[in-house]
């Protein structure tokens, strides 16, 4: 229940707090790499019609999926912080339950998933597969980088759906 609570906070923060709060790249590879498995899991879920039982993204019991369950347990304290940086510092205790992140990422994983059309589950499962042999944070890397890319390409006007996750801008590279 606890958790339930920090999710409303960190949802129901102010317009004017969601401006001036914002994650660095570290913080949001961070909750990417605590989002991933259940995210990888779900997606196997969507794509099983499509997909062979053999695809990556569909078995449950692989040394691939458990090096990203290990990632996401190491990753999150960092992500964690990151949630609380971006809600209200009171929240932290909340987070702390062994449940609030199950909670989370269950909740997170379904709105991102659901976004899959099925037709692209070939393309995501062979994404996921030249993945792979990478470690599991720079999966998240590449994924935090996308993110900032297609943000860029939003806010040139592109018509681009993208999640608003408040990433800190970056000084150029």
């Amino acid at each position: 229940m606890r958790a339930a609570l920090a999710i409303v906070a960190l949802l129901s923060a102010s317009q004017a707090e969601a401006q001036t709060r914002c994650i660095t790249t570290p913080e949001a590879e961070a909750m990417a790499l605590v989002a991933l498995p259940d995210i990888i899991q779900q997606t196997g879920i969507v794509c099983s019609s499509r997909l062979p039982a053999n695809s990556l993204v569909r078995r449950t019991d692989s040394d691939f999926l458990d090096r990203y369950r290990q990632a996401a347990d190491r990753a999150w304290p960092n992500a964690r912080a990151a949630i609380v940086k971006l809600s209200d510092p009171m929240i932290d205790s909340l987070l702390q339950s062994e449940f609030a992140r199950p909670l989370l990422t269950a909740a997170l994983a379904p709105v991102l998933v659901g976004r899959i059309n099925p037709a692209d589950c070939g393309t995501i499962d062979r994404f996921v597969t030249q993945l792979a042999p990478l470690p599991p944070a720079n999966t998240a890397g590449v994924i935090v980088t996308t993110l900032r890319y297609f943000k860029a390409e939003k806010a040139k006007g592109k018509a681009i759906n993208v999640p608003d996750l408040p990433l800190c801008t970056e000084a150029g590279r």
